[in-house]
């Protein structure tokens, strides 16, 4: 078993690099993925999603349509080799992003969800 870095990086009670178990790493790498945006990394420049963008945009069925395949492209491209996606959803409410995520871990048969939350910069 390999060792995972906790994201964001920080120190463990005993001041040294903290950890995150196998499923809390794959739950930071989509957030990662999910929230970065292109051009954010030097060295990827079109690394991550562009979805924290669409907080603002004006909500519509196609707009969510689209969302949910630019996430879905996204998280194959950086992510196939970890994860296989099941599904996405997003909603934009209130000036706040939900996107919840279906995905196997390719070394697994079990199914997970997980959801993460892109407050905006509201009124």
């Amino acid at each position: 078993m390999a060792m995972n870095l906790a994201y964001p990086y920080q120190p463990d009670s005993q001041g040294r690099t903290a950890t995150a178990s196998d499923d809390q790493h794959i739950r930071d790498l989509i957030e990662q993925v999910l929230f970065t945006m292109p051009g954010e990394r030097v060295m990827r420049p079109d690394f991550g999603s562009n979805v924290s963008q669409l907080v603002f945009a004006p909500s519509s069925p196609e707009l969510a349509g689209a969302t949910q395949m630019l996430v879905q492209g996204a998280l194959q491209r950086w992510l196939g080799n970890v994860i296989v996606v099941v599904g996405v959803s997003v909603e934009a409410n209130d000036a706040a992003l939900t996107v919840r995520v279906a995905y196997r871990a390719a070394m697994s048969d079990e199914t997970r969800e997980q959801t993460f939350v892109r407050p905006g910069a509201g009124p």
